[in-house]
C-alpha cells in the first residue's frame, strides 16, 4: 500500500493503547502522518488521561480516550463509533486489543505485529493490509516510525509536546533547573540523599531549582519528606502537561528518572539528564530532539545523545530487567541506591557548558 491508495483526504486513526509516555513516543509517528497526508482528519485513540499527553498538538484533529479496564459494554460502544469510519487504522501495538480495534476501524490498516513463529501472528498479519514485525532490541519510536515507512512515507523524527499553557510564577526569574525525583514505580527511584545533594549542588551553581510532582496524596507526602529544610520552588501538581512543557522548554538543566516527565523534558529541547537503573535505554529511552542517530547501549556511565544524557551505575548485573533487586514494584534497586550525587553533578556540568 502506497500514498495513492488512499483518498486526497483520508480520515486516519492512530491507535495508541498505552500509557502517558507512550503516547508523547507516538508523536513522531503522527507528525510523519500529518506531513505525509497533509489534507486528512487524524484522531487518535488512547487511554483515558493518555489526551493530556496531545494538548494542543496542531497534528492532530480529534482524540478518543477509552477506559484502561472498560466494560464490555464500552467497548461495544467504542466498536460501534470506530466500525468503518476511517480510510486507514494504524495500531502502534502487536497486541490482540489495538489490532481488534484497528480491524474494526480502518478500511485499510497497517500495524506492528509480532514476529513469525509468535502467539498470534498469522492472524495479525492477515488483519493488516501492511504488516510490520517487531523489531527486536529496537527503539520504540523507530520500530513505530516503521509503519510510516510501510506506507512509502518519508519519516520526520520530531516529537511533539503539548502546548498551549504558561507557567504563572512558578519558573523563577533566573537560571532555574527542573528535577523529578518521584518515578511511577519505587524500583526507578533514586536516593533522597542523592536528591538533595544535587538540588545542594545546582543552587551552589547559581541555579534556583524547581521540582515537578503531581497531586497524587502518597506522592506528595514522599515530596514533603524529602525536601524538607532543602531550598526548592515545588510545583504540587499545579500545572497541566502543556505547562509542564514551557516549564522544561526554558530550564537550564532537567534531572530525572526512568518516566513519562523525562520523555517531555527530552521532548521540550533541554539538556536532559536520565537516571537509569534496572532498565536498559536501548528500547525506551528518551527520544532526542532531531531524533537518534545512535542506539542507546544497554548500560555504560554516561553516554550522550543529543540534547540527552543517560546515567548509568553499571554494576555487572545491569540491566537486569527485573522490579528491582526484590522483583517488585515497591523494590530497592542496588545500582541506583549506589549512584553517588558526585557522579551526576558531573554530568550537570557537562550540560550546563553544551
Amino acid at each position: 500500500m502506497t500514498i495513492r491508495d488512499l483518498p486526497e483526504a483520508p480520515r486516519i486513526l492512530v491507535i495508541t493503547l498505552r500509557r502517558l509516555g507512550d503516547v508523547l513516543l507516538t508523536t513522531p509517528l503522527i507528525r510523519t502522518l500529518r506531513r505525509g497526508y497533509p489534507r486528512a482528519t487524524l484522531d487518535v485513540l488512547v487511554f483515558r488521561g493518555g489526551e493530556h499527553i496531545l494538548q494542543g498538538n496542531p497534528d492532530v484533529d480529534n482524540v478518543i480516550a477509552m477506559s484502561e479496564r472498560p466494560s464490555a459494554g464500552e467497548t461495544l460502544d467504542i466498536l460501534r463509533r470506530l466500525w468503518r469510519s476511517y480510510d486507514l487504522a494504524v495500531s502502534t501495538q502487536a497486541g490482540d486489543r489495538p489490532t481488534a480495534f484497528a480491524l474494526a476501524a480502518g478500511r485499510r490498516r497497517v500495524g506492528l505485529v509480532p514476529a513469525a513463529g509468535e502467539t498470534g501472528a498469522w492472524w495479525k498479519r492477515r488483519a493488516h493490509h501492511v504488516a510490520v514485525p517487531m523489531q527486536p532490541d529496537t527503539h520504540r519510536v523507530t520500530q513505530l516510525l516503521a509503519l510510516a515507512s510501510g506506507l512509502g512515507l518519508r519519516v520526520v523524527p520530531d516529537m511533539v509536546c503539548p502546548q498551549g499553557s504558561g507557567v504563572g510564577e512558578l519558573a523563577p526569574r533566573g537560571s532555574y533547573a527542573v528535577l523529578h525525583p518521584s518515578p511511577f514505580y519505587r524500583y526507578k527511584r533514586w536516593t533522597d540523599a542523592g536528591w538533595r545533594e544535587l538540588a545542594q549542588g545546582l543552587n551552589a551553581r547559581g541555579l534556583a531549582v524547581v521540582v515537578t510532582e503531581g497531586p497524587d496524596p502518597a506522592e506528595q507526602a514522599y515530596m514533603d519528606s524529602l525536601w524538607n529544610g532543602t531550598e526548592v520552588v515545588r510545583v504540587r501538581g499545579r500545572l497541566d502537561w502543556s505547562g509542564l512543557a514551557t516549564l522544561l522548554k526554558d530550564a537550564a538543566v532537567y534531572v530525572g528518572p526512568d518516566t513519562s516527565m523525562t520523555h517531555l523534558a527530552a521532548a521540550s529541547g533541554c539538556p536532559t539528564i536520565a537516571l537509569y537503573g534496572p532498565t536498559s535505554p536501548r528500547l525506551i529511552g528518551p527520544w532526542p530532539v532531531g531524533g537518534l542517530a545512535q542506539p542507546w547501549d544497554h548500560a555504560g556511565t554516561v553516554q550522550r545523545r543529543g540534547n540527552i544524557w543517560v546515567v548509568q551505575n553499571p554494576l555487572p548485573c545491569l540491566p537486569c530487567e527485573k522490579l528491582g533487586c526484590e522483583g517488585h514494584l515497591d523494590s530497592h534497586s542496588r545500582c541506583l541506591d549506589e549512584l553517588g550525587s558526585g557522579t551526576v553533578l558531573g554530568v550537570v556540568d557537562q550540560a550546563l557548558r553544551r
